[in-house]
This record gives structure tokens, C-alpha cells and sequence, in this order.
């Protein structure tokens, strides 16, 4: 019964997105239909990111990096593949589910390289780890950069125009709804116990390292959906696309947000994106003003927009009778 309660509650948010995504898609112009795109794909880099910086205490700066592997592996994969038709399925279905391996393949890839970085990294805490996340992200950049097989410096191009709003609508439902399953599991409670204090987790007998890894894993993997749907909304991806500028963003947006909080990361991501767009029109001075906004709320909430707390928690206190 535990079970089929459990995927009642996953498939459920799926359930009510979907018709919702639809009909949003029929009514949303051009220009509302891209804001919205970047909304979600800000949305998914930042609630994934949450999950190391916000969850476990974390310091990652290297989330672009992972973002460009599953920019790459998923723009390779289509590339490859686009003469590819399913002789069983329409030319639509056949595309779709070739972007849908793509993703995969990207989320694959990313997942990988968050091994690989996180095996021997995160025995490393604070600072220390900022230092190795960004420098992973800069040999990212740079091997990309003297790769020809990947477009060199100026990247790839010519990549079949895939990612949509009911595509992105869903990746951002499955991504918190991941975020929210692992804050409330076994996992998610040793990975609290790392923020709030490691050297007592361990002490405990919590596998720091190990649940470190797989959270930094889970991460990069999302971080590289987050890529893969960028190339394919775009068209076109280069080194430049994920520098260290990019993933500041990323950061901010979970630290503006509340680290540990999973609404708060949406409401910033989405927040800050819309911010940003509306400032077009001054572009002169476009980022003073939204590094301004920053500085102010930083100054009069440190803590962020909801702490750790979350949107709903209010509603479920009342349904408890006020029980914590």
C-alpha cells in the first residue's frame, strides 16, 4: 500500500501538468512561449543545484560544466541520428523519441562526469570544493574549446529545434518531484544530517562520502537534462554558453532562493529570469540594476527568500492542526 502511495504521489503531478502544459502551449505567443522555456530550464539548473548546495551544505560551482556535457552528448546523439527514422512511428513520434534517447544520453553522460568528479573531490569540504567544482568546469570549457570533433570554439550548429513547453513543462515537474521524493527520504535525511553538521554524521555512522557522491551525481545528471533541452531550444551551443558566469547564475538563484529550500530555487529561477527580461529595455543598465536587486535582498533576508522552508509547509501545518 506504502508503495502505491508513493507512485500515486510521483505520477500524480504528471498527471495535472500535462493538460495544463497543453493548453498553455495553445494559447502562449512566440515571445511568452521562449520566456517560459528559460523560466523552466532555469527552474530545473536551479532546484538540481540545490540538491548539493541546499541539501547536503555543499559548495559547487562547477554546474555549467555538467550542463555542457549533456549539451554535448545530447547534440552529438540528434546530430548522429537524423537521418534515423522508425519504421514503426510517424516522422514526429520518430524525432520525439530520438530527443527523448538524446536526453537520456546527455543525463547519462553528465550523471558520469559527477562521478568522476565527485569520487575523489568531495572528501574536500568547503572552499576547497568551490576551488575543484570550478576548476572542473573550466577543463570542461577548455577541452570543448581544442576538441574539432565537438565545433571547436564555435561550437555546434544546425541542431534540430526539439525542445518545447510541454517537454520542458515536464522535466521541471520531474525534477522537483525528485528533489521533493529524495528531501523526504532515508537519503535525504543522512544528507541533512551532513548540512547541518558532518563531522556528528559521521560520527553517527552516516556514509558522508558516499551519500555526497550520489547527491553530487543526481545533480549533474538534471544539471545535464538542463543542457540537453538549452542545445535543442537554441539550435546552437558553444563553450561560451557555460562559463563560470553561468554557473554564478545557477548559484544565486538556489542562494536567493533559500539553500535547502525546493520552492524557494523555483521562485528565484523563475523570478530572476523574468527580472532580467523585463530589464531588456534598459540594457545599458540592465545587469546594475539586477546586481542591485540582489545586493538589497541579500542586505534584508541573508537567509533568502524561504530559508529552508517551503511553500507549502503552511497549508500542511493547518491540515495538522498546527503540529511542526
Amino acid at each position: 500500500m506504502r508503495r502505491l502511495r508513493s507512485l500515486a504521489l510521483a505520477v500524480l503531478p504528471l498527471a495535472v501538468a500535462l493538460p495544463l502544459l497543453l493548453g498553455l502551449r495553445a494559447v502562449a505567443g512566440p515571445y511568452l512561449t521562449i520566456v517560459l522555456l528559460d523560466v523552466g530550464v532555469n527552474v530545473i539548473l536551479a532546484v538540481s543545484l540545490q540538491v548539493v548546495n541546499g541539501f547536503t551544505g555543499q559548495f559547487s560551482l562547477g554546474h555549467a560544466g555538467f550542463m555542457s556535457v549533456g549539451a554535448y552528448t545530447a547534440a552529438k546523439v540528434t546530430l548522429g541520428l537524423a537521418d534515423v527514422q522508425l519504421a514503426f512511428l510517424p516522422t514526429a513520434a520518430s524525432d520525439a523519441v530520438v530527443f527523448a534517447g538524446a536526453l537520456a544520453a546527455g543525463m547519462a553522460a553528465a550523471a558520469l562526469a559527477g562521478l568522476l568528479v565527485g569520487l575523489p573531490s568531495l572528501r574536500l569540504r568547503g572552499d576547497y570544493l568551490a576551488i575543484v567544482t570550478l576548476g572542473f568546469g573550466e577543463i570542461i570549457r577548455s577541452v570543448i574549446e581544442n576538441s574539432p570533433w565537438l565545433g571547436g570554439a564555435l561550437g555546434l550548429t544546425s541542431l534540430p529545434l526539439e525542445t518545447g513547453v510541454v517537454g520542458v513543462g515536464l522535466a521541471v515537474v520531474a525534477t522537483v518531484v525528485m528533489a521533493w521524493r529524495l528531501l523526504r527520504s532515508t537519503q535525504g535525511r543522512a544528507l541533512l544530517a551532513i548540512r547541518e553538521d558532518e563531522v556528528a554524521a559521521e560520527a553517527m555512522g552516516v556514509d558522508t562520502t558516499g551519500y555526497k557522491v550520489r547527491a553530487f551525481v543526481i545533480s549533474a545528471a538534471f544539471a545535464g537534462l538542463a543542457g540537453g533541452l538549452v542545445a535543442h531550444l537554441i539550435g546552437s551551443i558553444s563553450p561560451g554558453n557555460f562559463g563560470f558566469v553561468r554557473s554564478m547564475e545557477i548559484v544565486v538563484m538556489v542562494v536567493l532562493g533559500g539553500l535547502g529550500s525546493i520552492s524557494g530555487a523555483v521562485v528565484a529561477a523563475a523570478g530572476l529570469t523574468v527580472a532580467l527580461e523585463l530589464l531588456r529595455e534598459f540594457q545599458a543598465y540592465r545587469m546594475v540594476a539586477y546586481a542591485l536587486l540582489l545586493i538589497v535582498v541579500m542586505l534584508a533576508r541573508p537567509q533568502g527568500l524561504l530559508g529552508t522552508r517551503e511553500l507549502w509547509e503552511p497549508w500542511r501545518r493547518r491540515r495538522t492542526g498546527g503540529a511542526a
